[in-house]
């Protein structure tokens, strides 16, 4: 299972790094292309962002401290992914999925000193991102959901137990 994760992970960077290196060389040049639209309707559009900091843009112009904390992160992430792996699939995956995020951001910040978001959600407005971005949300998602489950079988076994 830890060399499918890690499969998992690689494929999950490149593909972000593909997709941000065609927005760099296709994308760039227009600033912004029509993705998904219904009608006049736009639901996506493809627009080229230089996002300098973290989330939402917070934290920018502190790239140094975003290259040492994502990196720390990182390997906190492997090193939990691979502890989980016998233990529960489903944390493992989580893990790897947050881990392929932050290493498909990482190499941008390092290598560019901005990390290239390119989708942009017009049904409302919202924070443009990429792939990486899609795999730390996703990720989080899955965590919020692990942690009320666990929480609920707790209720219930104490609920069980208080019964007898």
């Amino acid at each position: 299972m830890a060399v499918i994760l890690i499969i998992m992970i690689a494929l999950l960077v490149g593909a972000d790094q593909l997709v941000k290196y065609w927005c760099v060389n296709e994308l760039k040049p227009v600033g912004t292309m029509d993705f998904i639209h219904i009608g006049s309707f736009k639901v996506f559009d493809l627009t080229y962002l230089e996002n300098r900091g973290a989330i939402f843009g917070s934290m920018a112009g502190q790239r140094w401290f975003l290259i040492g904390f994502t990196s720390v992160v990182i390997v906190a992430g492997l090193v939990a992914m691979l502890l989980t792996v016998k233990k529960s699939k489903y944390i493992s995956f989580t893990l790897g999925l947050f881990t392929a995020g932050g290493i498909g951001n990482l190499i941008d910040r390092a290598r560019l000193g901005y990390v290239v978001d390119m989708f942009e959600l017009k049904l409302f407005r919202f924070a443009i991102f990429n792939v990486a971005d899609i795999c730390v949300t996703v990720a989080f998602v899955l965590a919020i959901i692990y942690f009320l489950m666990d929480a609920k079988k707790d209720r219930e076994k104490k609920k069980a137990e208080s019964n007898e």
